[in-house]
């Protein structure tokens, strides 16, 4: 179940950055400026956001059976996506988007749910499992891209797609587990319950210091790369910086995989605040490693790629088990909702100080959000830290 639940998250995710790894080929074909180009990006975020904050607030992620919430964002994510094929105009280009981070919010925290219902023991690795195979599914487009060479149609087709298989694995085979609260009902004062507990709190404020890092990175690094790699005399970056963004985005996939397997034994906490502490040295590193050999570049955002997002199933698996049992699913929500919210502004920032200080500076400052994220983690007590938390 766990393997058929990661296939079907992969596919889905893949619709993520579908059109930021085309982003060169989109700005031709629709004549994009500069602040439309940079929308194109965080519509996402921002469907996203209000997805989740919508589907949080009604608690429908503990109303409605998880797996078909899941299969159906996928099949909604992959009609918004193949929209983008026939409009004409911008703005319509930018709703396609939003509407596919939107469908998004019924892919990914309901995934999680759906862990947290056939995992009691070893639940850590099971959702560094899910996040993996969400950070392959989101690195996937570029890999596509440098396979197409950056034909906008055919890979936006593709990930549809890849998509539309998703949403039949969701709805075909993926079940949802015998720990899942199925007896929920609209209850508006969920968030309330949610938040008032202290161990959430912190938690949420670690995912928020996390947050403020990883999208910004996954969203820019193939930029970071195509800078880095013409200053280092490559000529015609664009293709190997598409490899070395799926080289930095792919790698997180095993760093999930790998900490889940620790934080099970280790600490949920503590495994997360070595991530983030890894990952904070990289951003800062990014500075050092700017315009170097290309096998700098690829060693730095592998390490990178891979501490970033490591500890983001942790966040999730203390959540869940901390959280009200009879509103996993909305926290899980809440939690996403808030952290996405965050990203748009980490995203919208970067390459606005890139202009003003070059890439080379550009990422260092994404280290404060997992600096602040360790400071909050250390304020849990062992037993809040997850250590040896088997439930």
């Amino acid at each position: 179940m766990l393997a058929a639940l990661a296939a079907a998250e992969l596919l889905g995710m893949s619709l993520w950055f579908s059109a930021t790894a085309v982003t060169g080929s989109l700005v031709d074909a629709f004549r994009l400026s500069s602040e439309q180009t940079s929308w194109l990006t965080m519509a996402v975020q921002g469907g996203f956001v209000v997805g989740t904050f919508v589907t949080a607030l009604a608690n429908v992620a503990d109303v409605v059976p998880a797996r078909r919430l899941m299969g159906l964002g996928c099949l909604a994510g992959a009609a918004a996506n193949a929209s983008a094929l026939v409009v004409t105009s911008p703005a319509a280009l930018i709703a396609t988007r939003l509407l596919t981070g939107a469908a998004l919010a019924w892919v990914y925290p309901p995934a999680m749910k759906i862990v947290a219902g056939w995992f009691r023991e070893r639940r850590g690795l099971a959702l560094g499992a899910i996040v993996g195979a969400l950070t392959l599914g989101k690195a996937m487009p570029h890999l596509v891209t440098a396979l197409f060479d950056g034909v906008w149609r055919t890979s936006l087709l593709f990930t549809s797609g890849l998509a539309l298989a998703g949403a039949a694995l969701a709805l075909g085979v993926v079940r949802d587990g015998p720990l899942n609260v199925t007896s929920a009902r609209f209850d508006l004062g969920a968030i309330r319950r949610i938040v008032a507990v202290r161990e959430v709190r912190l938690v949420t404020l670690g995912y928020l210091g996390h947050m403020w890092e990883l999208y910004a990175m996954w969203a820019w690094v193939a930029a970071f790369a195509a800078a880095s790699l013409a200053a280092s005399g490559v000529v015609s970056p664009a293709r190997p910086a598409a490899l070395v963004a799926f080289v930095a985005i792919g790698s997180g996939a095993l760093g999930c995989v790998m900490a889940g397997r620790l934080a099970d034994t280790l600490g949920r906490a503590r495994v997360a605040r070595a991530a983030m502490a890894v990952s904070a040295v990289c951003a800062i590193a990014t500075a050092l490693a700017f315009g170097r050999h290309p096998a700098w570049l690829v060693a730095l955002v592998f390490v990178w790629g891979f501490s970033v997002v490591a500890d983001s199933a942790q966040f999730s698996a203390l959540v869940s088990e901390r959280a009200p049992a009879d509103a996993v699913g909305t926290a899980l929500t809440l939690q996403t909702s808030l952290g996405f919210l965050l990203t748009m502004v980490t995203i919208d920032l970067t390459p606005r100080l890139a202009d003003v200080v070059g890439w080379q500076w550009g990422c260092v400052f994404l280290a404060l959000g997992p600096l602040a994220g360790v400071l909050a983690m250390g304020r849990l007590g062992p037993r809040e830290a997850g250590l040896g938390a088997r439930g």
